[in-house]
């Protein structure tokens, strides 16, 4: 008996040590290299048939069309949705605009990209006459406006960030259609074209205006090592530089200082359905980059997903995402400051071209971001109103001043935070007006003349001069009105004082003793003069 209680005793233990040995053989998975494929970020999708048949769509380039199955991301539970409008208007304009800001002799096309130079300098890229529609690519992403030559204008503008008058200029006859600019900790200047399909990089202030580094095939859309449709760069202080590959490749590349690649990530979630929250390391049009130093990190503006992915700059590893409701779907820039703990400035967009999700209310500003709490801090826009078509975002490092790129109206806009903006006069907010609604326009500026504006003292001196004037009119016309009626102020009714006479008021008592009065006062013709007077000496007060 004791023999048997021991077997049974020992098998129950053999048992629970396999189970044991294969439970650890499960939960133990080999070390990920970095010379794995860039899936090797997926940890939220599960890797079954589904996921890699969707995985096929959308590296086709297939739509979730009547042929396509339906597939569905792994979605966590749904949040709350706010009244984005009440929400929106709770938060805080913290930052002044300013009207005045860029000169009037200013003229540009649509504004791309905003960056610094070393001497602070706000450096613009935009396309002068060029316009990106419908027909500038074909459905191979090739360009169709290739025959029209380069453009001939300069289209790097460096702006004097006080009074916005220009620097220097240059890229004349190189550029057909720009998007990014970032000036690196060296003034060198990085440019993506998505026409050309490359990336390049120029000695500080364009140089002799011939690139010190291309990358990609001119004119030739691929994947590897080629680009397709390029849109952001971003540098560290070691050479070491991100490329934001950009429109149809959703991808970024970090490459060596002298341009060798190091790796890659990044898939693309255009498959024709739009997502609550898309999975990590997926882009929907990486359309903007920035660095984070004091985290070592670099977010890129997954702009048709309405958020920012952060990852770690040495491998790519993904960190952290920052989304909320009140931006929306779409963000297509963003830009760090290491102010009030870490914040991102960042520019959401208008409703989506797709068509997704159109009655969502939606809101185009400026947004500040908290990276500790994830919250929104503020809002701005102009004169604390809405952008239209804002691209790009640059903030300088203490927070103070914000410079957004838009592409229409075609402006560069300045802000500056409330703590030092300083107050317009009426004249020059009038000025400023002008100016933004001629560049609104895109019409020819006219040369600023100079018109007196009444001070506004003096205009509260002649309001009050004519509430005056009009106060006293006002009761010459009630006493004058009740005398005709028979009917005296105060309730006296048909009184008569012993001065009066009988055969009528005559004031030549009162106002000439040397007289012997007036002759009889006709009231109304009287009324009607006097009023006739009065609302003409008030037209021309």
């Amino acid at each position: 008996m004791k023999s048997t209680d021991s077997a049974k005793c020992l098998g129950s233990k053999s048992l629970a040590i396999c189970c044991l040995l294969l439970h650890l053989l499960l939960c133990i998975r080999p070390a990920v290299s970095q010379t794995q494929s860039p899936q090797r970020y997926l940890h939220n999708v599960d890797s079954n048939s589904n996921n890699n048949e969707r995985l096929h769509q959308i590296l086709k380039g297939s739509g979730a069309g009547s042929g396509a199955t339906q597939l569905n991301w792994p979605q966590p539970p749904k949040q709350t949705v706010p009244n984005v409008k009440t929400e929106l208007a709770k938060l805080n304009n913290t930052y002044v605009y300013q009207n005045a800001w860029p000169a009037n002799n200013v003229k540009l096309g649509a504004v791309t990209a905003v960056s610094f130079d070393k001497a602070g300098n706000v450096v613009i890229f935009h396309r002068v006459n060029r316009v990106w529609g419908q027909t500038t690519f074909d459905n191979r992403n090739q360009y169709q406006e290739k025959y029209r030559g380069p453009i001939r204008e300069s289209t790097i503008l460096a702006l004097e960030p006080a009074t916005g008058k220009v620097q220097y200029d240059w890229g004349k006859n190189f550029f057909y259609m720009p998007h990014g600019l970032t000036v690196d900790p060296e003034d060198n200047v990085w440019l993506t074209d998505v026409a050309m399909h490359q990336v390049f990089k120029f000695p500080p202030r364009g140089g002799d205006g011939k690139p010190a580094l291309t990358l990609g095939d001119a004119f030739q859309p691929g994947s590897g090592r080629k680009f397709c449709k390029p849109t952001s760069v971003a540098v560290l202080d070691n050479g070491d530089f991100f490329v934001a590959d950009g429109y149809c490749n959703a991808r970024i590349l970090k490459y060596s200082r002298k341009g060798e690649l190091i790796l890659f990530w990044g898939q693309n979630t255009f498959s024709g359905i739009s997502y609550d929250v898309a999975p990590q390391n997926f882009f929907a049009i990486p359309h903007a980059l920035t660095l984070v130093p004091e985290l070592q990190l670099l977010c890129a503006a997954d702009r048709e997903n309405g958020r920012v992915q952060c990852f770690l700059s040495s491998n790519g590893t993904f960190h952290s995402q920052y989304h909320n409701q009140l931006i929306g779907d779409r963000l297509f820039s963003m830009a760090y400051t290491p102010a009030a703990g870490g914040q991102l400035v960042i520019v959401n967009g208008p409703t989506a071209e797709l068509g997704i999700h159109p009655e969502h209310y939606n809101e185009v500003h400026g947004f500040v971001l908290s990276m500790r709490s994830k919250q929104l801090v503020s809002k701005f826009g102009p004169n604390n109103l809405q952008f239209q078509n804002p691209h790009d975002v640059a903030v300088t490092a203490d927070g103070n001043e914000i410079y957004v790129a838009e592409l229409n109206p075609m402006r560069i806009h300045k802000f500056v935070h409330r703590s030092l903006a300083k107050p317009m006069s009426l004249s020059a907010s009038k000025d400023s007006r002008d100016s933004a609604i001629s560049q609104a326009v895109g019409g020819d500026q006219v040369p600023a003349v100079a018109v007196h504006h009444p001070s506004g003292k003096a205009i509260l001196v002649a309001s009050l001069m004519l509430l005056f004037a009009g106060s006293t009119f006002a009761l010459a016309l009630i006493f004058a009105r009740r005398r005709k009626r028979g009917c005296l102020p105060f309730g006296a009714r048909g009184r008569r004082h012993a001065w009066e006479k009988s055969d009528g008021f005559k004031l030549g008592g009162l106002l000439d003793r040397d007289r012997n009065g007036f002759e009889k006062l006709d009231q109304q013709a009287s009324d009607e003069e006097q009023e006739t007077k009065t609302l003409a000496s008030a037209q021309y007060a």
